[in-house]
């Protein structure tokens, strides 16, 4: 009786840290379509708007303090990537990100967020942007619950500096991919 009464409380504990998965997710993007004022501006020769997407998030693991948020193309540049967008400090208080608040300074981001620059050269969000022609790219987004109240990276860090330091004072990540092409 003993050893049936383990075996159902083990599987049950299985199945509640599988109902408490960190997740991400974004009502913005629909079915994988991504509206116009997503996408990237003139800046990269497309003619959306570079409004970043609404992103929600839930469950965190234990511990979290603080987040960090990247968003980056792996098919890009002959498969070196292209960062399209970093913020980070962003309070464990919060369960997502409002529409626009990587845009025009990250105006929208909590207070003492930092905004860094992606490959585009402009501290923000820039949306997808693929060549004409390249195929189908992903936009992978990764939200780290860092066990930290602040990472310690400069707005001019590099994005792979800012995403190896969310890395290392990771206690887990969660992360959402969409496609586009042109």
């Amino acid at each position: 009786m003993t050893l049936r009464f383990g075996l159902i409380a083990l599987a049950l504990s299985g199945f509640a840290s599988q109902a408490s998965a960190f997740e991400i997710s974004s009502p913005s993007v629909s079915d994988g379509k991504w509206d116009n004022r997503y996408i990237g501006d003139s800046a990269g020769g497309c003619t959306g708007g570079s409004v970043s997407i609404a992103l929600n998030w839930k469950d965190p693991p234990a511990g979290t303090k603080s987040y960090a948020l990247t968003m980056f193309d792996p098919d890009a540049g002959g498969g070196k990537g292209w960062w399209h967008w970093l913020a980070w400090n962003i309070p464990a208080s919060a369960n997502g990100l409002p529409e626009g608040a990587g845009s025009k300074g990250g105006k929208g981001l909590p207070k003492g967020a930092m905004l860094g620059k992606g490959d585009i050269g402009r501290a923000g969000y820039f949306g997808p942007c693929p060549p004409p022609g390249s195929g189908a790219h992903h936009y992978v987004f990764t939200l780290y619950a860092l066990k930290a109240a602040k990472l310690h990276a400069k707005a001019s860090a590099s994005p792979a500096t800012v995403a190896a330091a969310a890395k290392a004072q990771s206690l887990g990540t969660a992360t959402l991919t969409y496609t586009y092409e042109r």
